[in-house]
């Protein structure tokens, strides 16, 4: 029986087909996902670019109706510790978070 196994050569066709199939496959969803994965990072890139270019600043100025007034208010969104063109110190604090680079740049890293 077990010389009879040993002998049988009915599935290798098959195991060599199924093998370069899921080889091929593998390959495929090796570079689909890298190309994923690019794409997310470059869309998180984006979105800590627009957050970063945030400006909260407002004003507006006095009102005066016939029997009543406002005046005028301002709210200046300043730069705070980290942010771009604040101080020299605080591209050198390891608090703060940088992106640079071009987007979609592979770094090699």
């Amino acid at each position: 029986m077990m010389q009879r196994f040993w002998n049988d050569d009915g599935g290798v066709i098959i195991t060599v087909e199924l093998v370069l199939i899921a080889t091929i496959l593998g390959i495929g969803l090796i570079v689909g996902l890298t190309a994923v994965r690019d794409a997310v990072n470059s869309e998180f890139a984006d979105i800590a670019q627009s957050i970063n270019n945030i400006d909260q600043s407002y004003s507006y100025s006095s009102v005066t109706g016939l029997s009543s007034s406002t005046s005028g208010s301002v709210n200046l969104d300043l730069p705070d510790f980290c942010d771009t063109g604040n101080s020299s110190s605080a591209s050198s604090n390891s608090a703060c978070v940088e992106v640079s680079g071009a987007l979609g740049a592979d770094t090699g890293k």
